[in-house]
């Protein structure tokens, strides 16, 4: 059984930083694609930003430079570090993981069997 946990979510004032982590246990870590998603309220879960086994990086084009994902195949994590947050990046952080992914899809949430539960991050004007 393949499970997700995040942390790190919280308040943060515009223009601070975040880090968020993501602990996948039960699967094989080292060669899923694991990737971070948002849905902020009333809004359909979005893509931020993916990794995969041979550590391609791809960003949602509002991340702006602004986000870091970063993978630790030693301790089954994902990290997004975010920086110079703003009001819109307000919203529920999920982590996805799955070993099926192909590359064309990978911003896809369809593409993701296994999800954590959220964290929250919440950005003040």
């Amino acid at each position: 059984q393949v499970q997700l946990v995040e942390s790190g979510g919280g308040l943060v004032q515009a223009g601070g930083s975040v880090r968020l982590s993501c602990e996948v246990s039960g699967g094989t870590f080292s060669r899923s694609t694991t990737a971070w998603f948002r849905q902020a309220a009333g809004k359909e879960r979005e893509f931020v930003a993916v990794t995969d086994r041979y550590r391609r990086h791809a960003y949602a084009d509002f991340v702006k430079g602004r986000f870091t994902i970063s993978r630790d195949n030693t301790k089954n994590t994902i990290d997004l570090q975010m920086n110079s947050l703003e009001p819109e990046d307000s919203a529920i952080y999920y982590c996805a993981a799955d070993t099926n992914v192909i590359l064309s899809n990978r911003r896809n949430p369809a593409a993701y069997d296994y999800w954590g539960r959220g964290t929250q991050v919440t950005v003040s004007s």
